[in-house]
C-alpha cells in the first residue's frame, strides 16, 4: 500500500492536520461549512454540548452535539481554493491513517452542508429566499486538476452551457456537479427554493461586476439568466458550492449547499437585515441534519 510522504500530507507536531489544526477524533460525520469565521460561533451557540474548538487563520471550527447528534462546523473563508484545503483535509482526517500514512481500507463517508449567502440571477427570487443548490457550476476550474473529473460531472449540461454562452476559450472550462439527493431531501422545506448555483473565482469581474475595470463579456449575466437546460435554470452566484460538490463526489462523500439570497442582481435589491433570516436558516439546517 502506498505511503503518503510528509511533504504531501503535513501533520503538525500535536498530531493535527496542517491547516485546520483538527485531529481525527475531532471530526463528526455531519459537517456544516460556512465562509464567515464568525458564523461558527453563531451556529455552535445552538449546540447542546461543545467538545472542541480550533482556530488557525480563517479556518475556525467547532464540534459538539445538537438534538443528541454530533456535528462539526468549519469556517472555510472565501473561495474554492480554500475549499480544496478544507475538504481534502477533512477527508484525510477520517480516511487516512496518520500513523502509517496510508489510506484506510474502510471508507468513511462524510456529509457536507454549506450554509452561505448569495446573489440571485433570476428576478423572481426575492431577497431573503433560501436557495438549495441542486447543481453547482464551477467557473474556477478546480475539479479539472483532478483525475476522473468526467465521471462526476454533468457533461451534457456543461456542453449546453458553454455553447449557449459562446464560452471564452481564455477562461477555465466550467464543470457541473450534482448535490447529493439524500441531503436535498433533508433540507427541503416550505421556505426553500431549488436552483442551480454558479461558484465564481472572484466577487467582481467573475460575477459580472464593473468598478474601474471593464469585464471581457458585458452581457454574460444576461446570457446566464436566459440559459435553460431541460427543467433547469441558473439561479444564483456564490463562491464555494461547486468545489464542495466536485471534491465530495470524487472522494465518496455527500454534499449540499443552501444559501440565503441577500441581493438580486436583476432587480437591484439587497436584504435590509439578513441576520435574523440567517439565524432561522441555520436552525432549519440543524434540524434537517439531525431529524
Amino acid at each position: 500500500m502506498r505511503k503518503i510522504e510528509a511533504s504531501e500530507l503535513i501533520i503538525n507536531p500535536d498530531g493535527s492536520i496542517f491547516h485546520l489544526y483538527l485531529k481525527p477524533e475531532d471530526v463528526a460525520q455531519n459537517i456544516i461549512l460556512v465562509g464567515d469565521p464568525g458564523r461558527v460561533e453563531l451556529i455552535s451557540s445552538f449546540f447542546d454540548t461543545i467538545e472542541v474548538r480550533r482556530s488557525n487563520r480563517e479556518f475556525v471550527s467547532c464540534t459538539g452535539t445538537f438534538n443528541g447528534k454530533r456535528l462539526t462546523v468549519v469556517a472555510t473563508g472565501i473561495g474554492t481554493d480554500n475549499i480544496d484545503i478544507v475538504v481534502n483535509e477533512l477527508d484525510a482526517l477520517v480516511n487516512i491513517d496518520f500513523e502509517t500514512r496510508t489510506v484506510k481500507e474502510q471508507h468513511t463517508q462524510l456529509n457536507f452542508v454549506r450554509i452561505g449567502t448569495s446573489g440571485a440571477l433570476q428576478k423572481d427570487l426575492p431577497v431573503d429566499t433560501w436557495l438549495l443548490s441542486e447543481k453547482g457550476i464551477g467557473f474556477d476550474g478546480l475539479i479539472n486538476f483532478y483525475a476522473r473529473r468526467n465521471e462526476v460531472t454533468d457533461l451534457a449540461f456543461e456542453k449546453a452551457f458553454t455553447g449557449s454562452l459562446n464560452w471564452n476559450p481564455l477562461l477555465t472550462a466550467p464543470y457541473v456537479v450534482d448535490a447529493a439527493a439524500e441531503l436535498l431531501d433533508k433540507l427541503t422545506g416550505e421556505n426553500v427554493v431549488k436552483g442551480v448555483t454558479i461558484s465564481a473565482p472572484g466577487f467582481y469581474g467573475p460575477q459580472g461586476r464593473e468598478l474601474r475595470l471593464d469585464i471581457a463579456d458585458k452581457h454574460i449575466n444576461e446570457k446566464i439568466t436566459a440559459f435553460r437546460h431541460g427543467k433547469y435554470r441558473v439561479t444564483n452566484y456564490e463562491m464555494e458550492c461547486s468545489a464542495i460538490y466536485g471534491l465530495s463526489a470524487l472522494l465518496g462523500h455527500k454534499a449540499a449547499t443552501i444559501c440565503m439570497i441577500i441581493a438580486n442582481r436583476l432587480a437591484g435589491t439587497a436584504s435590509k437585515d439578513y441576520k435574523p433570516v440567517m439565524k432561522k436558516l441555520i436552525e432549519h439546517v440543524l434540524n434537517g441534519l439531525t431529524k
